[in-house]
């Protein structure tokens, strides 16, 4: 009997001795560094305004010939057009992309391998991840939309948009980009020296 009240006994105090050692080791270890949270709408897809005016259409074309065609973006291209100017845009690049390439319609949701052509008349705003049309408050000359459209991408995605400035003559795209880098998100610009017009890529990176 007393062995048997001995053996319990040094089991109890065993339990006992190991419960704080167990407690010890729990809260030693590290807690579990926390993932630092993108500041745009959760799950919000990764989208690219790309500005581009004269000199514009062949860096498109290599900007898209080179681009996977699941790359999981969306390129929304901004370009100066006349008010009545009747673009092929659509057709020249699909012939040269596997990306799907459509025109912008109001309310249009933004989906991924997809690439958004600006019509002539509207400028374009991003608003809860959807293309909005919007008619001009200013005179077709004094117009900016690149930096329109890239302001309201900075706006709306935050970290998840992209800003890329090709060829054009003018500072069309500087603000919007500053927006962009402003908001976390990335910057690209064209080398100047392979511009046809280095006036977009030169203020943009002249701006930082």
């Amino acid at each position: 009997m007393a062995n048997n009240r001995n053996g319990r006994e040094r089991k109890a105090r065993g339990r006992l001795a190991a419960a704080p050692l167990k407690q010890k080791t729990a809260a030693a270890q590290p807690a579990k560094e926390a993932r630092p949270a993108l500041k745009g709408k959760a799950g919000a897809l990764p989208v690219a305004g790309v500005g581009a005016s004269a000199g514009g259409l062949e860096a498109l074309e290599g900007l898209f010939a080179h681009m996977p065609s699941d790359c999981g973006l969306a390129f929304v291209v901004i370009q100066h057009l006349a008010p009545t100017y009747k673009s092929i845009m659509g057709s020249i690049l699909s012939k040269n992309t596997g990306l799907k390439v459509l025109e912008i319609r109001d309310g249009l949701k933004i989906r991924p391998n997809h690439v958004y052509l600006n019509p002539p008349d509207r400028d374009v705003a991003i608003i809860n991840g959807a293309l909005r049309l919007i008619e001009p408050v200013e005179a077709h000359a004094e117009r900016t939309p690149i930096n329109y459209f890239l302001r309201s991408l900075a706006d709306d995605l935050q970290e998840r948009a992209i800003g890329i400035i090709l060829s054009g003559p003018g500072t069309d795209g500087t603000l919007g980009a500053k927006a962009i880098k402003a908001a976390g998100g990335l910057v690209v610009v064209q080398d100047e020296k392979q511009a046809k017009y280095s006036g977009m890529p030169g203020s943009a990176i002249d701006a930082g």
